[in-house]
């Protein structure tokens, strides 16, 4: 996952067919400590730049910036919610260009994972958006043994002697550049500028690309996952710190309007709205789009043929905007368009 990787590294077919600036660079590093995150997306200070190609090597806190530890602990111990590393400033990335982001290497920072709801919080439970008459449920904490050796995560039951194991799958819960329009935009909230997406998509192998809307494009990641279950019905998944490895790179004069993934066997396209009827759209309208662009496929024919073998995976629904992550494996596609 590490140097064999770093020689032809970016895939930039799902931004367009103009190549990314320079690949090859330095390494960057920056540590993250509950006393330098952040909690908004937006204009910041950046706290490291890289040039396109350069690689950076960093940490990331977990939701509740590692505040809990131990049986007992609460929720109102968390500073914030999901604390950000960065922003990491980009050279010549412009509004109007695409960011590409290739996570090379992701390992869970610790021993210890967390999951826990709390009131107002959870898809099964009553929130701001959805009133309900009933008490809502009570605050409750879970913590996972990590065992980096089988790469397991242990849930063990609160109110019985049950317990089982679940395979990591780490990534970032969090990632995402400075939104557009001067907004700052919430850690909690995932949108057309990334955000909190909740994606296993963005784990190890794959490319995330962003739309550049801000000189720099300032990038932010956190809230990092060892497993999750699609939905994230409960509001958390096995929240651990990671240490993290990425390369960043620039597509110029490619413009795209939400996140895509993109690895060596599909193309995925973000939905992050609500209703969630709307979040799937659209997801599908920019994979019709995307299709349409770099595969040459009329819209038409894309969106019959993903009629028949497209693939949707609903990521989370317990956030501000619902996120739905449409894709397409290569194999039914033409060639991409030169």
């Amino acid at each position: 996952m590490k140097a064999h990787i770093l020689a032809g590294l970016l895939l930039v077919a799902g931004a367009g067919n103009a190549p990314a600036q320079d690949v090859g660079g330095k390494v960057v590093k920056y540590h993250a400590t509950i006393d330098n995150v952040k909690y908004v997306y937006g204009v910041a200070e950046p706290v490291a730049r890289l040039k396109p190609g350069d690689i950076l090597d960093t940490n990331t806190l977990d939701c509740f910036g590692n505040a809990l530890k131990k049986p007992g602990d609460t929720v109102s111990m968390a500073k914030g919610d999901n604390p950000l590393s960065g922003p990491f400033y980009i050279e010549g990335a412009e509004p109007g260009d695409t960011l590409a982001v290739k996570i090379l290497d992701l390992q869970v920072d610790g021993d210890t994972g967390v999951g826990a709801f709390a009131p107002g919080f959870g898809a099964l439970n009553e929130t701001n958006y959805t009133p309900m008459l009933h008490r809502p449920l009570p605050e409750k904490i879970w913590f996972y043994p990590i065992d980096h050796t089988s790469n397991t995560a242990t849930f063990k039951a609160l109110d019985s002697d049950f317990s089982v194991k679940i395979p990591m799958h780490p990534f970032f819960g969090c990632i995402g550049v400075a939104p557009a329009n001067g907004e700052a935009r919430s850690s909690i909230v995932p949108a057309e500028f990334g955000g909190n997406m909740d994606s296993p998509e963005a784990s190890v192998g794959n490319t995330v690309y962003f739309p550049v809307n801000v000189r720099g494009g300032l990038l932010y990641l956190g809230d990092g996952h060892a497993a999750m279950g699609d939905g994230e019905i409960a509001g958390t998944a096995v929240e651990v710190p990671l240490k993290a490895r990425i390369q960043v790179n620039v597509i110029k004069n490619q413009k795209i309007n939400w996140p895509r993934f993109e690895n060596d066997e599909a193309i995925m396209t973000v939905g992050a709205y609500r209703p969630l009827d709307d979040c799937l759209r659209i997801a599908f309208t920019e994979l019709v789009g995307w299709i349409h662009h770099d595969y040459g496929l009329s819209e038409l024919d894309a969106y019959e043929l993903l009629s028949k073998v497209a693939k949707i995976h609903l990521n989370e629904m317990v956030d501000p905007n619902y996120v739905v992550v449409a894709s397409i494996e290569k194999k039914y596609l033409p060639p991409k368009k030169r």
